[in-house]
């Protein structure tokens, strides 16, 4: 094998392992909930109580065009050869492509429903996108979940 092909070979490892250590930098995702429940109570079907506490989760994932510019430039100037003028040609098009790519957004909300049941135990309910009861709603826990009364 000749020096330039061994060469190319340890470029292509090195930017391949580039990538996959960058490639989570391009978006971060961050979520914070504890929740401790005790579902195996005593007469846990069809109990009465009352909802004392509704919690929101907003969960953000915000992008990373720095991060997304970085792989983008190592993979365009990587498929443009690896030298020369055709490589900066790739790596500012990648760099543009992989930062336009990594932009944006996202939020989910979740909510947790606290219900203080009648006698005395505590119920965790979560529920994605919307709280179906709110504080002090008098509610009952049945086989399909929670309803109100």
């Amino acid at each position: 094998m000749s020096a330039a092909r061994r060469t190319t070979n340890t470029l292509r490892v090195t930017v391949i392992t580039v990538l996959m250590t960058f490639a989570p930098a391009c978006a971060t995702t961050s979520t914070t909930s504890t929740t401790w429940a005790d579902e195996s109570a005593p007469g846990y079907w069809s109990r009465r109580g009352r909802v004392e506490s509704v919690r929101e989760i907003v969960r953000h994932q915000q992008g990373n065009p720095l991060g997304g510019a970085l792989a983008g430039a190592l993979i365009g100037g990587f498929l443009f050869g690896g030298r020369g003028p055709g490589a900066l040609v790739g790596a500012a098009g990648g760099a543009a492509v992989g930062a336009a790519a990594s932009q944006g957004t996202a939020e989910s909300r979740t909510y947790q429903i606290l219900v203080r049941f009648d006698d005395g135990t505590y119920g965790m309910f979560v529920y994605g996108g919307y709280a179906p009861f709110g504080p002090g709603e008098a509610v009952q826990l049945t086989p399909q979940g929670l309803a109100r009364l």
